[in-house]
């Protein structure tokens, strides 16, 4: 069956892409906003942001680099207080001050009560753990609360909606690395028309894949544990950066990398992608690119 299309209407509330943006979708009753941190307070006036929902603070690490993201749920409070109120504690919290921008979720009517929202914020973070496209900064893992049938797959409806919302506003935490089964069988066989990749050398061996955006290397890949003397120090980074998912010279999750540079995180060295990752007809990277032309 062929994927529908969605109608999503994005207003630019300060005229600008850089600025705050409300987004709505037809035949949804959610509204979400993405509100950089340093326009938090021309938010003031809104009265939506005064209701309950569940927010997303997004920043970078100073020290990795790696992208961050701390997810919350904010209940209305008989003064009004509601999300906006949440978000400009957090802007006064020294401990949080690497978000820069944040998205919430709310209604257009004002459904949103106190199980609706603890179920969202589950929900949200278990998504965004599993994803691992960020780091989840949260403590602790939010509980879910208790939901009927009933409710739980209106919530569900929301959630789709909700995902689709935020890949707009540039932010992919809800989807895995790629859309498909991650079993070693459906990995032998081609995605979207992208040949399976190989690298094999001495000290490394691994699989790996493009995407629309960049190139993925397998759980399983065997890599290189010693740097060669001329490794570049952006592969050193991306070493450290990742160390945490190497165990006994094996990748132990997939990993998006920005393009087949990747080779150089395989191999420990300075790599030429483009020639070293090779289709199972031997053919590299390079000329199945060229071939495409």
């Amino acid at each position: 069956m062929a994927v529908r299309g969605k109608s999503i209407n994005l207003f630019l509330m300060d005229g600008t892409a850089v600025g705050r943006i409300k987004c709505t979708l037809a035949n949804w009753t959610g509204v979400a906003y993405k509100i950089p941190r340093t326009e938090l307070d021309k938010c003031k006036e809104r009265e939506d942001l005064k209701q309950s929902g569940v927010y997303f603070l997004f920043g970078t690490s100073d020290e990795t680099g790696e992208n961050i993201v701390y997810i919350g749920q904010a209940g209305a409070r008989k003064n009004g207080e509601g999300l906006l109120y949440r978000l400009q504690e957090h802007k006064r919290d020294d401990s949080k001050d690497y978000w820069t921008e944040a998205v919430v979720f709310t209604t257009s009517n004002n459904s949103f009560g106190p199980t609706e929202i603890s179920y969202l914020e589950n929900r949200f973070f278990n998504l965004a753990k599993n994803a691992r496209r960020y780091s989840v900064k949260n403590n602790s893992d939010p509980t879910s609360g208790n939901v009927t049938e009933e409710k739980e797959s209106e919530l569900e409806e929301f959630i789709e909606y909700a995902e689709i919302v935020m890949g707009t506003f540039g932010h992919r935490v809800f989807e895995s690395l790629e859309e498909k089964p991650t079993n070693k069988e459906i990995k032998e066989v081609e995605i979207d028309d992208e040949p399976l990749l190989f690298l094999k050398t001495s000290k490394a061996e691994a699989k790996g894949r493009r995407t629309n955006e960049g190139f993925v290397v397998y759980k399983g890949a065997l890599v290189s544990i010693n740097p060669t003397k001329s490794c570049p120090e952006t592969i050193n980074n991306l070493r450290e950066r990742y160390s945490d998912r190497i165990k006994c010279g094996m990748l132990q999750e997939d990993i998006l990398f920005t393009s087949p540079s990747a080779a150089g995180f395989v191999t420990y060295a300075s790599a030429n992608g483009m020639i070293m990752w090779l289709d199972k007809k031997g053919r590299t990277l390079k000329e199945i690119e060229s071939n495409e032309d």
